[in-house]
């Protein structure tokens, strides 16, 4: 069963130097309160595993302002020009991910999978350093699963076994998080009562969650 903590206690989880998975599409569905939680206690040289770095003062963009982030793996870095800066005068390192490749190598860590072939990314930068393998004729790149020390999450209704809901586009990253990471923090706009949220609308289950901070808490 998740527990509630205080966001104090959840960024006291977040150490220096660990992998963290941030949930989140240009900051719509980003846990904003734990990412302005971690500016204000300054940890870092993170990891941060995400679909984009947002923009220089929203969503986690704010902690690559801060240069708290030490290495990105992400899919694109367009909109938040200082990420691009950091990556040109290596003050931080950015993996670029082709976006579908992102979320499925998330998958496959989540579902305990060792990889998968795909052919984007053949004949490309993206090939350097991967196994091509072939199959049928077709050239393919194995890609690794992605795995993190933490993910960071956020939710419109969590109940207090940690069941998800998410509003509309926020869902995005977040249920597929939920799975590939040690430990599980979900920032909730609202906690309810367990039975309050349909269970046809569950998106990410209790049992990946361990921990839920906000709901005006």
């Amino acid at each position: 069963m998740a527990k509630i903590i205080s966001i104090e206690e959840a960024v006291q989880l977040i150490k220096e130097g660990s992998s963290v998975m941030i949930g989140g599409f240009m900051g719509c569905g980003s846990p904003h309160s734990i990412i302005d939680k971690l500016v204000e206690k300054g940890t870092k040289n993170l990891t941060v595993i995400a679909n984009d770095t947002a923009t220089t003062q929203y969503g986690l963009g704010k902690l690559i302002a801060t240069k708290q982030i030490s290495k990105v793996i992400t899919s694109h870095i367009g909109t938040n020009p200082e990420t691009g800066r950091q990556m040109n005068a290596k003050e931080t390192e950015v993996d670029l991910v082709p976006q579908g490749t992102l979320v499925e190598r998330i998958r496959c860590a989540g579902a305990g999978l060792g990889g998968f072939l795909t052919p984007t990314g053949i004949g490309t930068v993206v090939e350097e350093g991967k196994e091509k393998i072939t199959v049928g004729g077709t050239q393919y790149l194995l890609e690794l699963p992605l795995k993190a020390d933490i993910a960071l999450l956020a939710g419109a209704k969590v109940d207090k076994k940690g069941n998800v809901y998410y509003e509309k586009s926020t869902r995005n990253f977040n249920p597929i998080m939920a799975t590939a990471a040690d430990l599980v923090i979900v920032e909730a706009k609202e906690i309810v009562e367990v039975g309050e949220i349909d269970p046809n609308h569950v998106m990410t289950p209790g049992i990946f969650v361990d921990y839920i901070v906000g709901g005006g808490n």
